[in-house]
């Protein structure tokens, strides 16, 4: 519900929470770094991400609920003074999660879509003023996670809408990964991150929103199929 809430972290409570939840979050993630749960590899293209100092949406695979502190850690050094990266979430997230991830849900710079149309109308608008303000916001466009998927999935259109609406930039990211022959305490092979940013992508201002929201998803996938490619060697192909 639109009360459940504070997009842009107005209320003095969001400000301490997040505060909170981001020190905590923080301390958990490089924790899992040190003893070797969670390995970032190497950092490519981070001169893309430098190059815009625009508000923009940052979009990622999405495969485990550790690739997002991949990317803050990716471009914290790179962000000015007092800006934070802001993840639009699925509202379940939100909602439903409980313990340290609820908490990490409800309080780290997130933005949760809702059913309701009034809570909706209030996430648009928050967008657009965070953009407004030069914000980067991390929107995950194949809306859903596979865990430990390598393969780029097929885009939905939202994120680059709110990238076309808003006349900013979309930067690609993509985070590949290698096996270490190390087991983690899930039982899955512990995987090797690389995260790579791409060249930016700017919509065509002369099309209407849709269209220009309709080339810049294309023109992202097109951007994640190449990387697949050179990086794996192999052609993208599904159903295998």
């Amino acid at each position: 519900m639109p009360e459940k809430v504070d997009y842009l972290g107005e209320k003095l409570s969001s400000k301490v929470l997040t505060k909170i939840a981001n020190r905590a979050a923080v301390w958990f993630y490089e924790k899992q770094i040190k003893v070797g749960n969670f390995i970032i590899k190497d950092v490519k293209g981070i001169e893309n991400f430098r190059a815009v100092k625009s508000g923009a949406i940052i979009t990622c695979n999405h495969f485990n609920a550790f690739d997002n502190y991949a990317i803050w850690r990716a471009i914290r050094s790179e962000m000015p003074k007092g800006k934070r990266l802001y993840k639009i979430i699925r509202e379940g997230n939100f909602t439903s999660f409980k313990g340290l991830y609820g908490f990490f849900f409800r309080h780290c710079n997130t933005l949760p879509l809702s059913s309701n149309h009034k809570t909706m109308a209030k996430l648009m608008k928050a967008v657009s003023e965070l953009l407004s303000r030069g914000e980067k916001i991390l929107i995950y466009p194949e809306q859903a996670m596979w865990w430990n998927y390598k393969k780029p999935r097929p885009l939905k259109s939202g994120a680059f809408k709110f990238a076309a609406k808003n006349s900013v930039p979309v930067i690609p990211s993509f985070i590949t990964m290698e096996n270490t022959g190390e087991i983690g305490s899930d039982g899955f092979e512990i995987q090797a991150y690389t995260v790579w940013f791409m060249p930016p992508i700017y919509a065509d201002q002369t099309l209407d929103v849709k269209s220009a929201a309709e080339y810049l998803k294309n023109k992202n996938y097109e951007i994640w199929k190449n990387l697949y490619e050179n990086v794996y060697g192999v052609p993208l192909s599904y159903g295998e």
